[in-house]
């Protein structure tokens, strides 16, 4: 008689597990972005609710609801702070003369403009130099957000001098990743920022009622503005191991860009949507813009969020792989996409493209290292070349199209950043930039290893169902 609570409350939970199961089953097969999701999530829910119920509260969703329902009335607040620009940007904004940027440019709801000047920035020395330059020129205000930010030699090197130019008047608007700078908030560094009048915001996916359990989504960009006449966009984080390497994965080798001009613009207005978001508050700072035009790239600012109703950075790498004519080179940290682009891959190389892949041979975790293994395997068969880069850990998100066509930003080759993320990508049209960006890769290449289906073959027996359990958790990696 003693145990009949306990059993009631048991039975109890059974019940509700089951009847969440149900309902959960029902919104994986209208909302799962893929039919192989789909099942797999219904099958699961129905046959094991008590397991997989909160694990489908907390990685089931692929769509960032809270933000999806006002999505359009915080790019319109967002757009109506700089409208006074708009006189200014409208000699600056051109037509794309490629399929490409025309496509994008209407996906990512801005404007390809010209008269930019875009400098490529390699490695954690180069760029930390050139933002800290930045930021010591900052007059009226600078912009600053990181999915990562740590307290240590770098982000303190950074963080003085955030410190320095509030001290001195400048507005300084600091935005960072709540789960990816989980530990940020106790530091010491947090502290001197806000004590000296830095405005420190994380990005909490979790905000709102609906949204406590989105944990699986990530705003991943990493974007600096300084007086909205200069930016930096790229892969790099703010921590000591993106200047001085890691001590498991060694050197690190990673990519930032840093432009000027009208494109600035783009910059700012994915910052601005986040902060609106961040804060409930709009971003009420004296834009002070005025374009130079000195420069002769043309340049697309690429945001992409889990908010949208498309996968923006997989339509978008996507559209770089089917348009390609001569070559077409990726360099990722991750390589977990999906079937539409696995296929883009196959096409690309069967007819005629220089199709490269270039992924880091000591991956950051497990399950990554066999989901590489997994889909580089299915590529190399048609001509696609896989490259492991041995000089330590490759970090970059590049994309290089043809001549004249290159992308740098924080969008990695993965269901991720396709799906989850709030991610920002610099694309570039120009034969010198693009160039630029041909000769770091060939350098990069040269330190990296060619795959062979030999060296999958070499492997040991359970390679194989390794590299298939691990295709099972593309979603989440």
């Amino acid at each position: 008689m003693d145990n009949l609570p306990y059993l009631e409350i048991a039975g109890l939970v059974t019940a509700l597990a089951y009847v969440l199961g149900v309902a959960s089953a029902f919104e994986a097969m209208l909302k799962a972005r893929t039919p192989q999701g789909a099942i797999a999530w219904t099958i699961s829910l129905l046959l094991m609710p008590l397991l997989t119920v909160p694990v489908y509260l907390v990685f089931g969703r692929n769509r960032f609801d809270g933000y999806l329902e006002q999505r359009s009335d915080l790019e319109a607040r967002s757009s109506a702070l700089m409208s006074g620009r708009a006189s200014v940007l409208r000699d600056y904004i051109v037509t794309p003369e490629t399929p490409v940027f025309a496509s994008l440019g209407e996906l990512a709801r801005m404007p390809t403009t010209r008269g930019n000047t875009v400098q490529l920035l390699i490695d954690g020395e180069q760029t930390f130099d050139s933002i800290a330059q930045g930021l010591e020129r900052a007059r009226a205000y600078i912009l600053f957000q990181f999915y990562i930010i740590r307290d240590d030699r770098v982000g303190r090197r950074l963080g003085k001098l955030l410190c320095d130019r509030a001290r001195s008047g400048v507005r300084v608007c600091l935005l960072y990743d709540e789960i990816g700078s989980y530990s940020f908030a106790g530091t010491r560094l947090h502290r001197e920022l806000v004590q000296t009048g830095v405005e420190v915001v994380p990005f909490n996916t979790t905000q709102g009622r609906r949204n406590r359990l989105q944990l699986n989504f990530r705003n991943h960009r990493k974007v600096v503005v300084v007086d909205g006449r200069e930016a930096w966009i790229g892969g790099l984080n703010v921590g000591d191991e993106y200047q001085y390497g890691d001590r498991r994965l060694g050197p690190w080798r990673d990519t930032h860009a840093r432009i000027e001009g009208p494109a600035v613009h783009g910059a700012e207005l994915a910052f601005a949507t986040d902060w609106l978001w961040a804060t409930r508050r709009v971003l009420d700072i004296d834009w002070d813009f005025s374009a130079t035009g000195a420069g002769d790239c043309r340049v697309l600012v690429f945001p992409s969020d889990p908010a949208s109703h498309y996968e923006e950075a997989g339509l978008m790498y996507h559209e770089l792989i089917v348009s390609a004519r001569e070559r077409i080179w990726i360099a990722s940290p991750y390589f977990v996409p999906d079937r539409a682009i696995i296929s883009a891959l196959q096409l690309a190389a069967l007819r005629g493209v220089d199709v490269r892949v270039m992924i880091p041979e000591k991956a950051e975790g497990y399950v990554i290292a066999m989901a590489n293994w997994s889909y580089t395997r299915e590529l190399m068969p048609l001509g696609v070349k896989v490259y492991r880069y041995q000089g330590g850990f490759t970090h970059q998100k590049v994309v290089l199209m043809d001549d004249a066509t290159a992308g740098v930003g924080t969008a990695n080759f993965d269901n991720r950043s396709f799906r989850l993320n709030f991610e920002i990508t610099l694309l570039v049209e120009n034969r010198a930039f693009a160039t630029q960006v041909h000769t770091m890769l060939e350098a990069d290449f040269r330190l990296c290893r060619q795959v062979t289906l030999e060296d999958i073959e070499d492997k040991p027996a359970w390679f194989p169902f390794a590299m298939g359990a691990a295709r099972l958790f593309a979603p989440l990696l």
